[in-house]
């Protein structure tokens, strides 16, 4: 797949990108359609986009990932030489409804890996969490393997996915990739469910130049990640050689790590006068069990991961374009 720069990569079959209307799945699309033939991406979602322009560069197709028969349709049709399955349920809203959120991102991945192998499917990426770690794991430079025992279910199911993905990588030699994500920032969806999720929201306020209330303590320290980071790490990880690829389960992922308070003083060098006030809710003791810093070495190591920005760069970013984003 490796081409000169700025040359489109020319694949020999589709990408499919199901969850594609999500925080990640809109932008992992937007960024795969870049970089490939854009007809060649096709986005899968339960339902279609709020806005119909978000993803009108390419082809579109409903999708619930537990619906086997209509999954299965889709490969077929399109014979994806990658699936990105994006689709489930965040920690905040799955423990709102725990049975569903294991029925979806148990089973839609493993609808997902049991079709990719019986279609030979060349590659499926997953993505996991820093949700997987506990109470019990090292909060500071939480290492690559360590004590894993969430305490949400979000956490679980993504512990279990992991383990699943190895297994398919071990008895099928399906090449899924995985990464454990931190909380993600961008600027192109409101938040969506996610204990994190407060750092996005909280540059949408400042913009809209109103107060913010946060769900969590201004000192609680959490690993975070700007966007374009975070597809860069999923388009390196994707395209990296297999024999660079030492970890089947997930890889820990890094960029940068700051609490509320300093997410706060950074939005106010560029607004000033810009206010918070905080009230924990139950979000905050999901927070207290996950890293306060990750130790991503072996991704740095295995295949070359190096994030670009830190939280002064990434605000500066942030505000510049959702201020282009306001109504006139």
């Amino acid at each position: 797949m490796a081409t000169t720069p700025g040359d489109t990569d020319i694949l020999p079959g589709t990408v499919l990108v199901i969850g594609a209307c999500g925080q990640l799945g809109l932008e992992l699309t937007a960024a795969l359609r870049q970089r490939y033939a854009p007809e060649n991406v096709v986005a899968a979602d339960v339902r279609a986009p709020k806005n119909p322009d978000a993803l009108a560069g390419g082809p579109f197709e409903l999708l619930d990932v537990l619906d086997k028969d209509r999954l299965e349709d889709l490969i077929r049709q399109y014979r994806p030489v990658q699936v990105y399955h994006l689709a489930a349920l965040l920690s905040a809203t799955a423990e709102k409804d725990p049975m569903f959120a294991w029925k979806l991102n148990m089973d839609g991945l493993l609808n997902v890996l049991n079709l990719a192998v019986q279609y030979q499917v060349p590659q499926v990426y997953w993505p996991s969490s820093i949700a997987v770690f506990g109470p019990d794991t090292p909060r500071e430079h939480t290492p690559q393997t360590t004590v894993m025992n969430p305490n949400t279910v979000y956490g679980i199911s993504k512990l279990a996915g992991e383990q699943w993905c190895e297994w398919y990588h071990r008895h099928h030699s399906l090449d899924v990739r995985s990464l454990r994500y931190p909380g993600l920032i961008g600027y192109k969806s409101l938040p969506g469910g996610g204990t994190t999720d407060y750092a996005v929201d909280i540059y949408h306020k400042a913009v809209a130049g109103e107060d913010f209330e946060c769900f969590l303590k201004e000192d609680t320290y959490l690993p975070m990640m700007y966007m374009p980071d975070a597809l860069k790490a999923t388009l390196d990880l994707m395209h990296a050689p297999a024999d660079r690829i030492k970890v089947r389960t997930s890889y820990n992922l890094g960029a940068m790590s700051f609490a509320p308070a300093e997410i706060t003083a950074a939005i106010q060098q560029e607004v000033p006068g810009f206010q918070v006030t905080y009230a924990p809710d139950g979000r905050q003791a999901i927070a207290d069990s996950w890293p306060a810093s990750i130790d991503d070495s072996a991704a740095r190591a295995d295949w070359g991961w190096a994030p670009e920005f830190d939280l002064a760069k990434m605000t500066q970013d942030m505000l510049v374009h959702l201020k282009e984003l306001q109504p006139a």
